[in-house]
């Protein structure tokens, strides 16, 4: 057998219509529309459409799925329960990983992997996974839960649900961006878990169960929790470069430089700079931002990387007063447009996923040695 990168790097391992990237030339696509385009003109509702439909929605349809969204997000009253009583200090991906495999058990449709069926699972999961985690770190605080407003967007109502405060045009803006940037990213980990899953024909609340148990890594979904770690124990940008410096000398690992698959600056990195620095001025965090923007020519200069997604993204999401436990979880919120479009694909054209290995043991026909004779 053929050997092979480690890591299934450069493998293509199955066919899409979701999601298209050119590491090469810094491009990201969801089903034939820019990043950037989306980037500038889209609301994340209309890239959910995007990902299960493979088309814009039309204003009815994009009515619809808003409509679906709020009548969808109410959690059973079990999964609240489970939520209060989570041990204190639990990780907030142990806990959204554990309620949403709990939403199974409430679901008549869970054992009915129909393509009928899955859609409206997928609708419960996306419209559930931002009451999940908003309602829960209110509850650990011991906060009364906020009820969704069913005037404002998805973003803007993920905002005032976790802080009770309606967020201003920008916050709403800069978080709907974030959303959509996040939104889906072809066969990152996250999403061959949920596929590989999927395919077995286990059920939708199982695939994204195992999404979740990867994206809960500090090699995929965790690195933005580093990246504002890191900026929050400098005190300057020039302290901050200083620190980097001394890190790479030690030979340490940056947080939020460099990519399995692009070459060049990733597409996403270029418009969370920008609101990072747009937020940064607006909320009175520019000094992360400037920080940011210090490490990231620092890195650049000594090691020729690019900032990934991951980097800018946390020093935004501390800038909209997001608790830094949360920024995996809203990685996760984010994903799960693309997880269930993945999953959802799975099903309509399914085949098992089961690669092979290229074994590096010892050859077959050792003799055996009996238990008395081994040294």
């Amino acid at each position: 057998m053929a050997s092979i990168g480690a890591g299934l790097e450069g493998i293509v391992a199955t066919t899409s219509k979701i999601c298209y990237i050119d590491g090469d030339q810094g491009i990201l696509s969801y089903s034939g529309y820019n990043i950037h385009s989306l980037a500038e003109h889209a609301t994340f509702e209309e890239v959910i459409y995007l990902l299960w439909h493979g088309k814009l929605p039309t204003k009815s349809e994009l009515g619809d799925l808003k409509s679906a969204l709020v009548a969808e997000r109410d959690l059973p009253p079990e999964v609240i329960s489970f939520l209060k009583g989570a041990p204190k200090g639990a990780s907030p991906m142990d806990v959204l990983r554990t309620a949403v495999s709990m939403l199974s058990l409430y679901d008549p449709l869970a054992a009915d992997n129909s393509i009928e069926a899955s859609t409206k699972k997928a609708m419960k999961l996306m419209a559930r996974v931002s009451t999940l985690v908003t309602s829960y770190d209110r509850l650990r605080k011991a906060e009364d839960v906020v009820p969704g407003d069913n005037s404002l967007s998805y973003a803007a109502n993920f905002l005032y649900t976790l802080t009770g405060k309606k967020p201003d045009s920008v916050m709403e803006r800069v978080f709907d961006v974030a959303l959509i940037l996040h939104a889906d990213h072809e066969l990152n980990a996250s999403t061959f878990a949920a596929r590989v899953t999927a395919a077995t024909l286990s059920d939708m609340y199982s695939s994204v169960t195992s999404a979740i148990g990867a994206l809960k890594g500090p090699l995929h979904g965790g690195a933005n929790e580093a990246v504002i770690q890191f900026l929050l124990k400098t005190t300057s940008s020039d302290d901050a470069a200083a620190k980097v410096k001394q890190d790479l000398d030690n030979k340490i690992k940056i947080s939020g430089f460099g990519h399995r698959v692009y070459h060049v600056l990733d597409p996403r990195a270029i418009h969370l700079k920008k609101l990072s620095e747009e937020l940064g001025k607006s909320t009175g965090h520019l000094d992360l931002f400037e920080k940011s923007a210090r490490v990231e020519a620092t890195v650049r200069e000594l090691k020729n990387l690019n900032a990934n997604v991951d980097f800018y993204s946390a020093s935004t999401y501390y800038s909209l007063g997001i608790p830094v436990d949360l920024f995996t979880p809203i990685f996760a919120v984010s994903r799960m447009a693309g997880w269930t479009a993945h999953i959802l694909e799975q099903y309509r054209n399914n085949r098992l996923i089961r690669p092979r290995a290229d074994y590096l043991g010892a050859p077959d026909g050792l003799p055996w040695v009996p238990l008395e004779e081994r040294a």
